[in-house]
């Protein structure tokens, strides 16, 4: 049981310094890139034909990302071999790499995670673990004797639900204690890989949509998943209950949540035209934004400030390569995925891409350290603040340093908050006796990103 200490309303003037402990990843996942290039598809930036790879380098990408289908896979591409050629051209356009595997022999996603044939008569979960481990062990370490140990890599596309699993999924289905284990086994093959390497791959745990976030990773905790480095969420309005802001709440309460942890919009898309293929496009837009190459260029700037301010490290866009070719015709006809693309006719590169190269507002450093508050060896304090995103009054307890409790964040420059801390029930009295909390406090910092703000609840802050 916790009781209120006191309120405390500040006015915060932040420097300009980045938040972020490294350069903001902007990227795609080019998992289509081969297959383009040798079904004939060119692509244009000003009429002259560029590699893809080193287009999106030009245009502000720092990262790109590759999909790996198991054996089963009746192409092609997305196969071992194919993404070691695509890492290669990664690497070579200067950008950082990131690998996931799907764990199917076809499309895995928030809606369904089909087991691979050859997997699939293995009832045991515990033998499918170790299958699991050394097919993803095999594979890293194949691709690090190459010389292309990718930098990031996920265990699971859009895992929402149980992985390996048979076929579609419903809510409330999973099995924690099989999911549990089998992720565990994937995780485990990536550290050890790792270990063998002098690439240290870091592991990115993806799910689709926002609004999943909070609970998929609360359950995920409770069963024992919990090594891992990032955070993916993919975004498509579609298929989200969340606006833009719903996703910056979404993004704030999980950076919070699990402060080690980094949160990237890992898939996004949006439509630049709805002439050809209305029916996606017009699905896809959000009021605001019109599906013409300015309404997605807008979109994306505003999605990615959306996730900049409030402590998200990246966003990707998925697969705005996958133009029309020759290969392109299934069964069900032309691909549609055009209007989602960054190009237009011709292959000529359209504006959205430079949403890369858009000059974003940076949030700052910000540390809020409490003097003065008594306490015994074991006691706990929690801080709440708007500043979360949770309407939940979601709190965070506050670490200790020396004789103060401190909490550190990144807020955006010009912010006005409101937070308070709490204390202990059995603790008021003490905390209270002679403290006279002021509101209205202004609290200035100087150009530094290392910045602390003196709270003294002992006394009015001046």
């Amino acid at each position: 049981m916790r009781s209120f200490l006191g309120f405390l309303f500040a006015l915060l003037v932040l420097s300009s310094a980045p938040g972020s402990a490294h350069e903001f990843y902007f990227g795609a996942d080019l998992s289509f890139a081969n297959e383009m290039d040798d079904c004939g598809v060119v692509y244009r930036d000003n009429g002259q034909p560029k590699d893809l790879f080193a287009l999106f380098k030009e245009h502000g990408a720092n990262i790109a990302r590759v999909r790996i289908w198991n054996d089963g896979n009746p192409t092609k591409y997305s196969n071992l071999a194919d993404v070691e050629r695509s890492l290669r051209r990664i690497k070579a356009a200067g950008m950082t790499t990131s690998l996931d595997f799907h764990y199917s022999d076809w499309w895995a996603d928030g809606g369904k995670q089909v087991i691979p044939a050859a997997w699939a008569k293995i009832r045991d979960p515990h033998k499918l673990a170790l299958v699991l481990y050394r097919y993803t062990y095999d594979t890293l370490i194949a691709l690090d004797k190459a010389g292309v140990m990718p930098e990031i890599v996920q265990p699971g596309n859009e895992i929402n639900h149980e992985i390996l699993d048979k076929g579609r999924w419903k809510y409330g289905a999973i099995n924690w204690k099989r999911n549990a284990l089998l992720l565990n086994a994937a995780i485990k093959a990536i550290r050890d890989a790792g270990r063998k390497s002098s690439a240290k791959p870091r592991i990115m745990i993806q799910i689709a949509q926002p609004e999943n976030l909070v609970p998929w990773f609360a359950a995920a905790a409770k069963a024992g998943v919990k090594d891992f480095d990032m955070i993916g969420v993919s975004y498509y309005p579609k298929w989200s209950t969340h606006s833009l802001r719903g996703l910056g709440r979404a993004i704030d309460v999980m950076r919070n949540r699990y402060p080690k942890i980094e949160i990237t919009v890992v898939e996004t898309a949006y439509p630049w035209t709805a002439k050809d293929n209305a029916a996606l496009a017009l699905d896809n837009v959000t009021p605001g934004y019109p599906a013409t190459p300015e309404g997605q260029k807008a979109f994306l700037v505003d999605l990615t400030q959306t996730v900049i301010s409030n402590g998200g490290v990246g966003v990707l866009l998925w697969a705005p390569d996958w133009i029309p070719s020759q290969c392109t015709k299934g069964p069900a006809g032309e691909i549609d995925w055009e209007v989602m693309t960054f190009f237009g006719p011709g292959g000529e590169v359209l504006p959205g891409i430079d949403f890369m190269r858009h000059k974003y507002e940076q949030p700052v450093n910000v540390t809020f350290r409490f003097n003065g508050v008594a306490s015994k060896p074991g006691q706990i304090f929690y801080l709440w603040g708007d500043f979360f995103g949770d309407p939940d009054f979601l709190t965070f307890p506050v670490p200790r340093e020396g004789d103060a409790f401190v909490y550190k964040t990144t807020l955006m420059p010009q912010t006005y908050i409101r937070f308070q801390l709490f204390g202990e029930k059995q603790m008021v009295k003490p905390l209270l006796s002679g403290a006279k909390l002021s509101e209205g406090a202004v609290a200035e910092t100087v150009p530094d990103r290392d910045t602390t703000h003196d709270f003294d609840v002992r006394k009015p802050v001046q």
